[in-house]
């Protein structure tokens, strides 16, 4: 754990001339603030540094606008991107009037997260690992007005473009519709990119474990990222948002953790691989069900049971709801497997009891990390505190059921506004403790209900516009 008197180190010895100081907002979607190295003193640490808040959307009004971002010194990393020496630290905000963190702040939202597991004497850490994939296009246009829209997205991996002219020639190599997983250069384009952004990770402290092409044809990828606690786990996946734009930037091309801005070939999910732990034990091992402890089950009950609440938090833009349909092995059946990867919890076969977990494969990579690693969090706390037991695994293809079967296993919502609704009746589980406030959680679906009301009055081109860039 770095110190305050580390990171005043780090300033003089790598001669930093700037510190940006990173806080996340209510969409998920990360802000900054910049000052001289020189003005980043003890202080900083000691009292914070002042800003207003009243234009942070989700966030309060004018009249109660002034906060203060407090730099967590663990965070601090050398910017791999600035010309000038620059270190970035990620800052909870906090209220001035009583030092506690904002309520609606994510980040101390989701340390009072993990404050309450403690409290509840089940476990003291809960571990994250989530698998964000994402496109890299070579350009992506849109545009709505009046007059009518569009949205025109280019990239010489897609099917789309083989019959267009090229400087230098087409090449013709690339992979067809849903042929996109692992595929060597030259259908490949994208391996330089992504050692360059698995270099960068590693640079700024994420640990990167694999890295690869996915499904989709037109430039999808994963990168594979360590496993790490819940407030840690969620820094991290900021830092690798940051990280794949600004590479694909840097490349001459753009990348997107947009779910669904391809019609017709797989979207990008975030499946989050999550277990709890004890005094330094995985209490998700035992000698149930694929090697599941029964508190294990028990959180999968309570996953399952308040998942249509969770995919407001999960899932939390319309175009995410165009990945959660049948056909592009996206998980649409609200059940439990250890063989079925159509399932909503999946149970990752490893050998060592240790790395026994659960994989909740609904939620998308446009998720903030710090509300959707808390709400599911505390799902499956209340899972485990009312013992909801998600009844028998389908290890059959969830997609090939017959039907009185099939209408027998329930789905996620079909639409944010769905969701949203259920997110209004099922919120009691996410109160608990103070981790969700209830007036964090009205403005946060007063927030995405504006979402909703702003697609009904235009068409598929503005969501490019509110989504791309998460």
């Amino acid at each position: 754990m770095a110190s305050p008197a580390d990171v005043l180190k780090t300033l003089k010895d790598k001669e930093v001339k700037f510190v940006d100081l990173r806080f996340t907002d209510t969409r998920g979607k990360e802000q900054h603030v910049q000052v001289p190295a020189k003005m980043f003193t003890q202080d900083k640490f000691d009292n914070g540094h002042a800003f207003v808040r009243s234009s942070i959307a989700g966030w309060k009004s004018i009249e109660a606008s002034h906060m203060l971002l407090s730099p967590d010194a663990d965070t601090a990393r050398i910017a791999p991107f600035t010309d000038e020496t620059t270190l970035n630290i990620t800052c909870d905000v906090v209220e001035p009037s009583d030092g506690k963190g904002y309520d609606r702040d994510p980040r101390s939202l989701a340390k009072r997260a993990e404050a309450y597991l403690k409290s509840t004497g089940l476990g003291d850490t809960a571990y994250f690992g989530p698998e964000p994939e994402f496109f890299i296009f070579d350009s992506v246009t849109w545009n709505v007005d009046m007059s009518g829209c569009h949205v025109k997205i280019e990239s010489e991996e897609a099917p789309w473009s083989s019959g267009k002219d090229f400087e230098g020639g087409n090449m013709a190599h690339r992979a067809a519709v849903k042929g996109g997983y692992f595929p060597v250069p030259p259908i490949d384009t994208l391996q330089d990119i992504r050692n360059a952004i698995s270099l960068a990770l590693e640079e700024q402290g994420v640990e990167v474990e694999v890295f690869h092409h996915e499904v989709a044809a037109a430039g999808q990828n994963e990168i594979g990222t360590k496993f790490n606690s819940l407030v840690k786990r969620a820094d991290w996946m900021q830092i690798l948002k940051y990280t794949v734009h600004m590479v694909a930037h840097s490349y001459g091309k753009t990348a997107t953790f947009m779910p669904k801005p391809i019609v017709g070939d797989n979207g990008s999910g975030m499946h989050v691989h999550q277990s709890v732990w004890k005094g330094g034990q995985n209490l998700f091992a035992g000698n149930g069900y694929s090697g599941l402890s029964e508190l294990a089950l028990y959180y999968i009950g309570g996953v399952i049971k308040h998942a249509k609440a969770l995919n407001a938090i999960t899932n939390p833009g319309t175009n995410s709801y165009k990945r959660l349909v049948p056909g592009f092995e996206a998980p649409i059946n609200l059940a439990y497997s250890a063989r079925n990867r159509s399932a909503a919890c999946r149970i990752p076969y490893v050998s060592n009891p240790k790395a026994r977990r659960v994989e909740v494969r609904f939620p998308d990579p446009t998720a903030n990390p710090y509300l959707a690693f808390a709400a599911m969090l505390m799902a499956g706390l209340d899972g485990v505190q009312n013992k909801i037991h998600p009844g028998d695994p389908i290890d059959k293809n969830l997609y090939d059921l017959p039907p009185e079967v099939a209408a027998k296993v329930p789905h996620p919502c079909a639409s944010l506004e769905e969701a949203l609704e259920n997110l209004e009746s099922d919120h009691e589980f996410l109160i608990r403790g103070g981790v969700f406030s209830k007036d964090m959680l009205d403005a946060y679906i007063a927030l995405k209900m504006e979402e909703v009301q702003r697609f009904r009055m235009t068409t598929h081109p503005v969501e490019f516009e509110m989504y791309y860039s998460l």
